[in-house]
């Protein structure tokens, strides 16, 4: 039934990935879920801190990319940080991924489930239990589909996020003429001075970097991507553009169409009373419709990176071996997807201890931003060191590969330090325990053969490619696992 190693190649194609991006980041969900946090935390900033923190994300993102010329490898940021910083910091980065991406099933679950109910049982929507049960059918029909193969992933991923992608176009136009405004546009909301302070700020930040995770699906794909060195970095860019515009014309629009009560008391879809607002009768149903194809769309995109993250790790022996195994029919990791569906399972039930389904996103959100800032912070500073003899060859390896992520990393690292202290017990409990727990397999599995890598070495990497030659295959061993193919 399965072998020790392998995923299936060349399924994804440029198109593709950019729809995994996309999706990943999951623009509908993210407005519903995290707008009321957003807006309770900044008010009328949140358009600054989406565009403040979008400056730095796109950094980590050409981190991303440039460091993808160099490595392709499944774990994505827990090979390249091993090999360009440390193993240590390389496993933590790993693990920051795959803690973050777990608690997501239950952030992501709960209003999969909720958003299904309010279309066909509203009375019970808001009913914790019975969201949670709704979205572990959804979470559990998600990991069938993922189990079968990226093939297959990408093909419901055309179908949910075209859907979703569409209704939100056509309500983002919609909202920029319509005449119902409760406030007057104005151009303050895009800089600092609505936010409280330099804490305020970061608090902001933060919570904002949750709107934009998962656009990274792309690289833990890139051993299933078809000439992922030149496809898995740029639609990770592509995507993570595209959803910058969505939320900026939607936080705008929520500031402009919706008093601070309405979004209060709608916290846990304010993107229904914005399409009720826009276009009364049906228009908050429809996104309804949108806000639910899309937490469907990210819990496949999440549960892609968690266990595309775990299978690296058992293929390195830094975790327990059998997750490193996959499905000999369908070449996915079947192991990985089997411990990462019991975790999550377990989670639907604790997490109904916590209260209602916009406490628990609240608290969700706060520990994955957290967790976020952790290993795209550590991406921004690998790439600056895998690239660091290079760095002066050329204006766009200086900004792009240097100076760029290296901003965002330290901003991220910044954001940090700042929100911890105004976050309450239970979103650092979540975020920082989290992370500490990976210390125990750190330790246990120090022996491996991770723990001793090859450099990540861009100058390197470029001297092989010289002396072999641009269509001469190049021995591993000569190069790490990739070779760059642009400087």
């Amino acid at each position: 039934m399965s072998t020790p190693r392998g995923l299936q190649a060349n399924v994804l194609g440029t198109f593709d990935s950019i729809v995994m991006a996309v999706a990943g980041s999951a623009p509908a969900y993210s407005l519903a879920a995290t707008t009321a946090v957003l807006v309770g935390t900044v008010g009328f900033a949140a358009p600054a801190a989406l565009l403040y923190c979008a400056i730095p994300m796109f950094g980590i993102a050409w981190a991303f990319n440039y460091l993808g010329r160099l490595d392709i490898n499944a774990g994505a940021s827990y090979s390249w940080v091993a090999r360009a910083l440390h193993p240590s910091l390389g496993f933590l980065s790993g693990w920051a991924l795959v803690v973050s991406a777990t608690i997501f099933m239950v952030a992501g679950s709960l209003p999969a489930g909720s958003m299904t109910l309010s279309l066909i049982a509203p009375e019970l929507a808001d009913n914790t239990a019975v969201a949670t049960a709704v979205g572990a059918g959804w979470f559990l029909v998600m990991l069938v589909i993922v189990l079968m193969g990226a093939r297959l992933t990408v093909h419901a991923q055309l179908v949910m996020s075209g859907i979703e992608l569409l209704i939100l176009l056509a309500f983002a136009l919609a909202a920029l003429f319509h005449d119902a405004a409760v406030q007057d546009f104005s151009w303050s909301w895009l800089s600092f001075s609505h936010f409280d302070g330099v804490q305020g700020f970061a608090a902001g930040a933060l919570i904002a970097a949750f709107y934009y995770w998962g656009w990274d699906v792309t690289s833990n794909l890139s051993e299933e991507t078809r000439n992922s060195r030149k496809t898995s970095g740029p639609a990770g860019l592509i995507g993570l553009a595209v959803v910058f515009v969505l939320f900026e014309v939607f936080t705008i629009s929520v500031n402009v169409l919706l008093t601070a009560d309405e979004i209060e008391v709608n916290s846990a879809n304010v993107l229904a009373v914005l399409g009720e607002r826009i276009w009364p009768g049906w228009g908050g149903k429809l996104l309804i419709v949108a806000v639910m194809l899309s937490t469907i769309a990210t819990l496949e995109t999440t549960l892609i990176q968690v266990t595309r993250s775990l299978f690296a790790m058992g293929r390195d022996r830094t975790m327990p071996t059998a997750l490193g195994i996959s499905h000999r029919r369908y070449q996915t990791p079947w192991v990985a997807l089997v411990v990462v569906g019991a975790v999550a399972l377990a989670l639907f039930v604790a997490s109904n201890a916590l209260g209602s389904v916009g406490d628990i996103l609240e608290s969700a959100v706060a520990a994955i931003g957290l967790q976020i800032a952790v290993y795209y912070g550590l991406a921004g500073l690998a790439v600056v060191v895998a690239y660091r003899k290079v760095l002066l060859k050329s204006p766009a390896n200086f900004l792009f590969g240097g100076l760029w992520p290296l901003t965002g990393a330290l901003f991220m690292f910044w954001v940090l330090t700042e929100s911890l202290g105004t976050l309450d017990f239970t979103a650092i409990g979540i975020g920082i325990g989290g992370l500490t727990v990976g210390l125990v397999p750190m330790l246990w599995y120090r022996k491996s053969d991770y723990y001793r890598p090859d450099r990540l070495d861009a100058a390197h990497a470029e001297q092989v490619r010289k002396e072999y030659g641009r269509q001469e295959p190049v021995p591993a061993s000569s190069a790490g696992d990739a070779i760059a193919t642009d400087f």
